[in-house]
Formats: structure tokens, C-alpha cells, sequence
């Protein structure tokens, strides 16, 4: 049976989400300028209830959803909403990310992430070491949302860059997107993962089970993607993810080959160990180099980049560890 190309609108979380889901079930008006009224005052801008209105409003970019008005991508009362919503995320960001300190460059701070630590902490640590297979089918769930619709955040940028940084940038994406086979597509190969572990490998399949954590990390790249102004953040948070990406692969795969998985499951991260060791010296020099070296201004918007995307990292990591660590399943709905 063929997989849905839109999923399914979640079930609203609170107020703001409500206010933004209840909306698009009407058609989008078509001349009408009419705000989206709704209270922000005490939201938590790493709150449930916002993240998950800020991935729908987001997703209108991507797939959209199921019977739901295409319009409204550009309506541009749902966008001054978002625009809302996105400061204070970004806000709340800046201050757990804290000032970039003078003399803080964007190649200093790729060679300080490529060097591993020699006791790492965090999920894949505990999943290469005694993790169990519960918490890794927990740990799918979290990073499908990224992954089964990864590289397109990131392709956002592509426009926004220019010589070789741009040339650069889509030699890695072509990659992310399986080299022009769709066999081969990254996200497939997720999906892949999905259904050799007995989960659902629809998109957004476990939009509802996902703490606003995980959402998080989606909203981050996304935003970034999305404003051209931007463009040095998102250039940072694509080299992190790159530069972060063949360790964390590689206990992946020695988690999944202690735990007996299905080679599905280690073949998607052995791509990844592979694939992105290649492009980490790429996005370093020939993206981020050549990025800064031409808009010198945006040294500072890379770092933050790099520095974002630790700090909600960093928040998902907490919330597993300390799921885990107290027997606790760190989905909000058990999966079957």
C-alpha cells in the first residue's frame, strides 16, 4: 500500500497550536488580511503547544497536509502569527546560546566540534553501550521527524549562497538526496529503517508522539532555512550537523550490530559514517570558508549557527537521558 505524500493535521497541544490547526480547516481567504488572534503572552517558547504550531505552520513549506487549503502557505495573517512565534524561539535560543564572544570564528569553532570528547555522555553513548531496544525504536521515533524529510531544511540555503560555498553546498546535498537515485535518498533510507523496526515510515507518521524537544530541532533548521537574513545561521547549522554526523553514526552502528538489529537499521548510519567523514572537510573549507571569506559579516551568524544547533541539541539529549535513565519512555504516546 503506498505511503501518504501529506500527513495527517496533529491534534492540537494548547491555545496557540489550537488557534493555528482549528484555522486550517477553512479555506484561506483569498483577499482578506485578518490576524490570527491569539495569546502569547505567557507562552513557553520551548513549550508543546508552540513548538507544535510553529512545525504546522512551518510544514505549509514542505508537504502541506492532507485537505488542507494550499493558500494558506502565504497567507499573510498565519505568517505575521509565525513571524510571533519564531521570535521568541529565536530569542529564547540567543539567550541559552549566550553572546559570541569576540575572537569566536566559524572555522574555530568546526575544529573545536571535531575534536571527541574521551568519556562521552548523551543517547547514543547509552545506546551504543547499554541501551535497549525499546529506547532505540524511542530514538527513531524522536529523529524521523528530521530524517524522513532530511536535507530539504538545509536546501533553503542554496539560493542565498553563491561561487564555490554554493557549488559546494549542492555536491553535498546531491548526496543527501541519494545521487540521483531515489533508492538511495537519505530519507528512504529512513523510511527504510522505519519499517525494518516495525514502525510506520509515513511522513510526520509520529508528528503526535514527539515531545516539543524533538520538535525543536526541526523548527531550528527550518527558521533558519526560511529567512534569507538568516542564510549564516543556517550555513552553521548544516556544517554542525555534517562535522557531528560520522562519529555519531558510528556508534549508531555499533549499537544497532550489539543489539542484533535488522541491517536496515545500521545500513542507514553506515551511509552517514561514510558519506558524511567526505563531507565534513567539504562544508568546512569549501561552503563555510568560502562563505565567510566573502560576507566576512557573517562569521558571527555561522557561529551561532553552530552554537543553535548544540543548544537544542542539547535539550533532546537531556530529556532522553533523563527519560531513560529514570526507566521512563520519553515519548508522549506509546508506539506499538
Amino acid at each position: 500500500m503506498p505511503l501518504l505524500v501529506q500527513p495527517v493535521l496533529p491534534d492540537p497541544r494548547g491555545p496557540i497550536s489550537k488557534s493555528v490547526i482549528e484555522l486550517l480547516d477553512e479555506r484561506a481567504p483569498q483577499h482578506l488580511l485578518t490576524r490570527v488572534e491569539t495569546s502569547l503572552g505567557d507562552a513557553d517558547p520551548y513549550g508543546l503547544d508552540l513548538q507544535l504550531a510553529l512545525y504546522v505552520c512551518y510544514e505549509l513549506h514542505y508537504r502541506g497536509f492532507a485537505g488542507v487549503d494550499a493558500g494558506w502557505e502565504w497567507n499573510a495573517g498565519l505568517l505575521h502569527l509565525r513571524g510571533r512565534l519564531e521570535d521568541m524561539f529565536l530569542t529564547a535560543v540567543r539567550a541559552d546560546v549566550g553572546d559570541i564572544e569576540d575572537g569566536a570564528t566559524a572555522l574555530g569553532e568546526l575544529d573545536a566540534l571535531c575534536v571527541e570528547p574521551v568519556d562521552g555522555t548523551g543517547p547514543s553513548y547509552h545506546l551504543r553501550d547499554k541501551g535497549t531496544w525499546e529506547q532505540m525504536r524511542e530514538y527513531f521515533v524522536h529523529r524521523s521527524l528530521y530524517h524522513l524529510k532530511e536535507g530539504d531544511p538545509h536546501a533553503w540555503a542554496i539560493p542565498r549562497l553563491t561561487g564555490q560555498a554554493k557549488a559546494s553546498f549542492v555536491a553535498v546535498e546531491f548526496d543527501e538526496f541519494g545521487g540521483g537515485k531515489g533508492a538511495r535518498l537519505h530519507q528512504q533510507l529512513f523510511a527504510d529503517l522505519m519499517s525494518a523496526a516495525g514502525l510506520d515510515p509515513s511522513y510526520l507518521g509520529y508528528l503526535s508522539h514527539v515531545p516539543a524537544e524533538a520538535l525543536a530541532v526541526v523548527n531550528l533548521m527550518s527558521m533558519f532555512g526560511l529567512h534569507r537574513k538568516l542564510r549564516g545561521c543556517a550555513v552553521g547549522h548544516f556544517a554542525a550537523t555534517e562535522v557531528t554526523s560520522p562519529s555519531g553514526s558510528r556508534r549508531m552502528v555499533q549499537a544497532l550490530e550489539r543489539l542484533g538489529a535488522p541491517e536496515e537499521c545500521a545500513a542507514f548510519y553506515r551511509e552517514h559514517v561514510v558519506a558524511d567523514a567526505v563531507h565534513e572537510q567539504v562544508v568546512r573549507t569549501d561552503v563555510v570558508g568560502d562563505l565567510v571569506a566573502r560576507e566576512p559579516q557573517l562569521d558571527a551568524d555561522v557561529v551561532f549557527g553552530i552554537r543553535a544547533f548544540e543548544a537544542v541539541e542539547g535539550r533532546l539529549a537531556d530529556h532522553l537521558m533523563a527519560c531513560w535513565c529514570d526507566g521512563r519512555a520519553s515519548l508522549r504516546r506509546a508506539v506499538d
